[in-house]
């Protein structure tokens, strides 16, 4: 079976790079080079476990990282200069850093300037409308959104490990092929059904790889639709899943 599913929110590898060192909390001047590229390698695994497109610049910082790892692993050298005089090789990590900083200064920038867009957005020409029928039927919207995608890709892996681990030593599933566009409605219908918040772990009942993988895409197809909200009350905890209801929906269940 077939599944492809196009995913604009990667930004690019620095923007992973910068997202693994303050989701560990790691000193950006002093990166402890062994944990950031077992971290990097793990994602764009996972990215390729799940049939994503890895653009070729996430494969090249991966390759960069190695290269740093591997002078990392070998013994500093000092060149005689003249007499007392020594010149320290220059740490490998430097230029990274570099490009990392000048990267986090735009990344801020651009929230910045896309904050002062959504207040400017806030602001009206038009007078007042008289709303007040509507009030009783308007369920409040969920605009802001506090789980990223690599947020996701996390809980992922740790499904897929918890998967692993509840797994019987001997099992036979039969193979049963779904495709996102259905998987997409039947999870829509049992949130709506739910009425309510449900964790992201219950929306994988089949233990199955292939059922995984595309209840995963599926979830995330519907995050980009804006049909589904998905929140997350506290740094790595639990992600709970919601349908947003609009329109005929939203009176139908008042």
């Amino acid at each position: 079976m077939q599944y492809n599913v196009k995913i604009d929110a990667f930004e690019g590898p620095l923007d992973l790079l910068l997202h693994l060192i303050n989701r560990l909390e790691i000193d950006i001047y002093d990166i402890p080079v062994a944990q950031i590229t077992e971290q990097y390698l793990i994602y764009i695994k996972t990215m390729t476990e799940l049939k994503l497109d890895v653009a070729s610049e996430f494969l090249v910082m991966a390759a960069t990282l190695l290269a740093i790892k591997s002078k990392m692993l070998l013994p500093k050298q000092e060149e005689v200069l003249f007499e007392d005089e020594y010149e320290i090789e220059e740490d490998p990590r430097d230029e990274l850093v570099e490009k990392l900083i000048e990267y986090r200064k735009y990344k801020e920038a651009a929230n910045d300037l896309k904050q002062l867009q959504e207040e400017r957005g806030l602001m009206f020409t038009k007078p007042p409308s008289d709303l007040t029928e509507f009030a009783k039927d308007k369920k409040p919207e969920k605009d802001e959104r506090n789980v990223s995608l690599y947020d996701m890709l996390a809980a992922f892996q740790k499904l897929m490990r918890r998967k692993k681990l509840q797994r019987p030593v001997a099992t036979k599933i039969a193979r049963q092929e779904i495709s996102i566009e259905a998987r997409m409605t039947e999870i829509l219908d049992e949130l709506k059904t739910f009425s309510g918040r449900k964790s992201f772990y219950d929306l994988f009942p089949n233990p199955e790889k292939i059922h995984l993988v595309v209840s995963f895409l599926a979830i995330l197809e519907l995050i980009k639709r804006n049909d589904i909200l998905v929140e997350q009350e506290e740094n790595f905890g639990e992600i709970f899943v919601e349908a947003v209801l609009k329109g005929a929906e939203v009176v139908g269940n008042y």
